[in-house]
């Protein structure tokens, strides 16, 4: 007997693991998982529904491996149908096809009703992904009478609903969704019931029934958050988003946008692609491992008992088939790469889907939020002129009361506006923080006398805990860190009666000109619960509905402060004790400029002017609002022309002398910043200010670059508007004579 030589039994070895994969040996049997493939099956169908593939795929490679070994045919089969199932329902139909077909010929060699079901059921899925609804609904009948298993049974009620859903057979369609929202499935219960009310929202959107829409599209949210069926999570979240603009409910549908830009962080990761391909790649790997070391053991045993007759007719074979053979081999690994790229690719194009979603609604709240912006203050410059004109005509006591509270809900709800556009002017990348010079400790004090009326009102004691040691001049961004302090004061004054509120700014260290500050309002008011602190920086909140009503307010200030202090890279913190108090604390890091002595005033000293004998320009498209403006001008003496548009606005300023041009910025035809342009041409000198209802997309900068002297935004307060005048006609245009 002649022994084999060991390099010869090695390479038989490889040689009959691929003559293994050609007889169409699927998995390796050894190392088999003691569950059986039905548990494994399960496994399987879990992670799917959790979009863990890779999880699934490994559960469904163990189960095969549990039915090889056992030579059960029928759940190989069943393991080929699920692999069938994953590959189809990630967008790759020539994967499935490849399961399907193999599934397809053990079928052949067997009877088998249920996997002869499912087969039929599959290939109804291929034709109604290919729009062949009608031959879909046929081949689902036919499955339907090969077997009544409960589970395959109500997932073809779902695929039929979807394709009557495409067909717009509205009612049969709903009859199908509403079947399944009660299932009893043994295995899919919440799964087909999440996967039925998304059908349901996606009809009733189809018939314009938004609030049935929403109602369904909500309740298959709420289950797939509670099964974390993250592809149901991301579908109704990108419905819902849908849903709520057409409703015109923005801050719904921006719950959702953000929902969605929460969930791709965790649901589409790199690291989890790379985890789904290398389970694929590690599938195969361990069973070229398994099977050349069982084979390799069989051929020693083997090779004793071999002749050198059989050795020679093995290796004539051998070198006869070798080629094919490794051809085989090195398709089969192609094809793994395949795989695992396409599903890098589907997962990448999930991402996007998301993120393109997210933008798309992000963007319809920005446009909304800006007309909503101007066509707002338009109206309600309206009022707060009226109001003003009528409180300087010695209206009787009763009169001056009404019209002080209509004043005060102007400057209310005008506050209101202010408050959501910076909000979202910080959302939108809108704001950066300047870098001017500033004296901290005056900024501060100017702060609390603004606010020492409403300190009064609540009988409560605003106190200035400085630090002298702080360098008097530092540079930052004044305008927002007085933004800050205003909110973080005036909360403070809100939920303080008869007590105090404390600012308090602390110099912790200074290197060269790097300075890092710490400040704090302190106030002995109401306090906030441990529960309420929570979530009292997000938006209109303000820890309960009874507080709302008894203090008012809109429930945004401490967010403009969490916002605007993250522009600065700081975080706002807070300790507070119900019935004792709160305590809003914080560090910045601003830089100082040493050797400068003289202070730096915050804002501009006020000047008296006469305007007896002006004549001013007013251009304005309302007539409300020309009305106003040109009485405004009347209490001054000043006389005014109107003109009602832009293109009106250039001829009168090119046929008249005027001493300024107050100029609305939205008008039809021309707009306000297209006619400036025009009269630039003409006269570089006659001051121009822009009077405009801002909205989001205005941009100061574009104003300026038109060739407008200053802004004033409407509404507006009284002596603002007279200053700006004064200012330019007297002041400025002296600056540009000298020039």
């Amino acid at each position: 007997m002649t022994r084999i030589p060991l390099h010869i039994r090695r390479f038989l070895n490889f040689l009959a693991v691929l003559l293994l994969l050609g007889s169409g040996k699927l998995y390796s049997q050894d190392s088999i998982p003691p569950k059986t493939y039905d548990v494994y099956f399960q496994e399987a169908m879990a992670f799917r529904h959790q979009n863990k593939l890779d999880l699934a795929l490994e559960a469904l490679e163990n189960a095969a491996k549990v039915a090889e070994k056992n030579d059960n045919i029928k759940a190989v089969i069943d393991a080929l149908h699920k692999f069938s199932i994953i590959y189809l329902e990630l967008g790759k139909k020539s994967n499935s096809e490849v399961y399907w077909d193999r599934a397809n010929a053990q079928l052949k060699k067997m009877e088998y009703p249920y996997g002869n079901a499912v087969q039929k059921y599959i290939g109804a899925l291929y034709k109604y992904r290919e729009g062949n609804n009608f031959q879909a609904i046929a081949e689902l009948n036919e499955a339907k009478q090969l077997s009544n298993d409960r589970n395959l049974v109500n997932n073809i009620v779902l695929a039929e609903g979807n394709i009557y859903l495409a067909r717009e057979k509205y009612d049969t369609a709903t009859k199908n969704f509403n079947s399944l929202i009660i299932n009893t499935d043994p295995f899919e219960q919440q799964y087909l019931s999440a996967k039925a009310r998304l059908g349901l929202a996606k009809l009733n959107l189809a018939l314009n029934n938004l609030e049935a829409s929403a109602i369904h599209a909500e309740n298959a949210l709420q289950l797939a958050n509670k099964n974390q069926f993250f592809v149901q999570i991301v579908a109704s979240n990108e419905l819902l988003a849908g849903i709520y603009e057409r409703m015109k409910r923005y801050d719904k549908s921006l719950v959702n946008v953000r929902n969605l830009l929460t969930i791709k962080d965790s649901l589409f990761t790199v690291d989890k692609l790379k985890n789904e391909t290398k389970a694929a790649e590690k599938i195969q790997f361990d069973f070229f491992t398994n099977e050349i070391a069982r084979l390799e053991e069989k051929n020693e045993a083997l090779s004793q008992k071999a002749r050198s007759s059989e050795l020679t007719t093995i290796l004539t074979s051998a070198f006869l088939t070798i080629i094919s053979l490794l051809a085989v081999s090195l398709y089969r690994n192609n094809q793994i790469k395949l795989k695992t790229n396409d599903l890098l690719q589907t997962k990448n194009n999930e991402l996007q889907s998301a993120r393109d979603a997210a933008v798309q609604a992000m963007e319809a709240k920005t446009n909304f939020l800006s007309t909503v912006s101007h066509e707002l203050r338009t109206p309600l410059y309206a009022v707060t002129g009226l109001t003003h004109l009528l409180l300087e005509e010695n209206p009787s006591k009763n009169q001056k009361e009404h019209l002080k509270a209509l004043k005060f809900s102007g400057d209310y709800l005008l506050n209101f506006i202010n408050d959501i556009l910076h909000i979202n002017k910080i959302d939108a990348d809108k704001l950066e923080p300047l870098m001017v010079e500033f004296h901290l400790k005056k900024m501060l004090q100017e702060v609390i006398d603004s606010l020492q009326q409403s300190a009064k009102e609540n009988k409560t004691k605003i106190v200035l805990d400085y630090d002298e040691e702080i360098p008097s001049h530092l540079m930052s961004d004044p305008v927002k860190l007085s933004q800050v302090f205003m909110n973080l004061v005036g909360n403070g004054l809100k939920f303080t009666k008869n007590g105090e509120v404390t600012v308090i700014a602390r110099l912790m260290k200074k290197f060269e000109e790097d300075v890092t500050l710490y400040f704090e309002v302190a106030d002995t008011g109401i306090g906030i619960s441990r529960e309420q602190q929570e979530t009292i920086f997000e938006g209109f909140e303000q820890g309960s509905i009874q507080i709302n009503r008894e203090y008012g307010g809109t429930g945004l200030g401490l967010t403009i402060v969490k916002s605007l202090l993250g522009l600065f890279g700081s975080k706002i913190q807070l300790q507070s004790e119900l019935g004792k108090g709160s305590s809003f604390f914080f560090e910045l890091k601003l830089k100082s400029k040493d050797g400068v002595t003289e202070d730096i005033p915050f804002e501009n000293s006020e000047r008296t002017y006469e305007f007896k004998g002006l004549h001013i320009l007013i251009v304005e498209d309302n007539k409300i609002n020309q009305v106003i403006t040109k009485k405004m001008l009347t209490k001054k003496e000043v006389t005014s022309d109107i003109a009602n548009n832009g293109m009106e606005a250039v001829e009168m300023a090119k046929n008249n002398r005027y001493d300024a041009i107050l100029m609305d910025i939205h008008m039809p035809g021309i707009s306000g910043e297209e006619a400036t342009i025009e009269i630039r041409k003409f006269d570089k000198q006659i001051p121009i200010i822009a009077l405009t209802a801002i909205s989001l997309d205005d941009s100061l900068e574009s104003f300026y670059a038109a060739g407008c002297d200053d802004v004033v935004t409407k509404p507006f307060k009284p002596e603002v508007f007279y200053q700006k005048i004064g200012e330019n006609i007297f002041h400025n245009k002296r600056i540009k004579d000298a020039s």
